[in-house]
């Protein structure tokens, strides 16, 4: 098959297209033959390097398609099924996967749909409801509204009556962020956005702040959380944060510091079905859609993460094999 790997970590310019032999599914795996590939930032992290992965590597964190084949003792999934999974190699044309980790796709959601929304949305699903559970009534802070993680999580928290600030890296992006639910936009390249956070809440700050860009939002997040709020950093689009002393986190009101991880949300196979049907219904009632902005051959890999890593995309991205 044809898959896209790095021997060495870089640039874009370090993504191959390039032949490899896919062995037969393993007992207790399944082939899955894929339709549609979703791109991340973690793809980027892993390329150059940020998030160690053994090299030589297949990049790709999310796919949908068919299943061709399984190992002994799989009965969870058949041939012929639809699925969809997060996790590693997704930049190939087929791939073997634990059966444990693989969700049926019901219907109504669509390979592509299911390609951009699984990491994405089950990563809205986990921080919204989990790791901080909103209420309705409640003001948050979303920094890259604009983003595809962002656009999903405005839409839901508004769905779950939640009035969102949300902040993106281009005034082109704002109508955007705008028609996904959040009710202020500002923009990070003004440096007194923390301040008009501040105003917009009356003083107060926000009980809670999304932030996956990491090192240009960092200092302005910390400083317009309230009281005992949280801090919930989810990524480094901009770079990874500075070192922090936690007195830092006392001096700024006793705040509340954490750095999940959706794998730790989705450990067993019944968290992982519960996550994605949670985020299916919500895509089928319709408060949530699924904005799929940039579509690119599977063999054009580097021209998606060129695009990503610019921040010159909206809403998703996906690979086409």
């Amino acid at each position: 098959m044809k898959a896209i790997r790095i021997s060495k970590t870089g640039g874009p310019d370090v993504l191959e297209w390039t032949d490899v032999d896919l062995p037969p599914p393993a007992p207790g795996e399944a082939r899955v033959r894929h339709t549609a590939v979703g791109v991340n930032f973690i793809d980027i992290y892993h390329r150059t390097g940020l998030y160690k992965v053994p090299l030589p590597a297949i990049l790709g964190s999310e796919a949908a398609g068919v299943v061709d084949t399984v190992g002994a003792g799989v009965t969870a999934v058949k041939p012929g099924d639809r699925v969809a999974y997060f996790g590693n190699n997704a930049y190939a044309e087929a791939n073997n996967v634990p059966a444990a980790r693989l969700v049926r796709l019901p219907a109504e959601i669509s390979d592509e749909v299911a390609a951009a929304a699984m990491l994405k949305g089950m990563t809205a699903q986990y921080l919204l409801k989990r790791t901080y559970p909103v209420k309705k009534g409640q003001t948050i802070l979303w920094h890259a509204a604009a983003g595809g993680v962002g656009l999903i999580a405005c839409q839901w928290a508004r769905h779950l009556g939640v009035h969102v600030i949300g902040t993106v890296g281009a005034e082109s992006k704002m109508a955007l962020a705008r028609k996904h639910g959040a009710g202020h936009v500002l923009s990070t390249h003004d440096p007194h956005w923390p301040g008009k956070v501040r105003e917009l809440t009356g003083g107060e700050g926000v009980p809670v702040v999304y932030d996956s860009v990491g090192k240009a939002t960092w200092e302005g997040s910390l400083d317009c959380l309230a009281i005992r709020g949280m801090m919930v950093s989810f990524g480094n689009a901009s770079g990874p944060v500075p070192d922090i002393s936690p007195g830092v986190l006392s001096a700024k009101g006793s705040l509340y510091l954490t750095r999940p991880s959706l794998f730790h949300y989705t450990r067993t196979a019944e968290e992982l079905q519960q996550t994605a049907d949670d985020l299916f219904d919500v895509i089928r009632s319709g408060a949530v859609k699924i904005e799929i902005h940039q579509r690119f051959r599977l063999s054009d890999a580097a021209k998606a993460h060129e695009a990503l890593q610019s921040r010159a995309t909206t809403g998703a991205t996906i690979l086409l094999p």
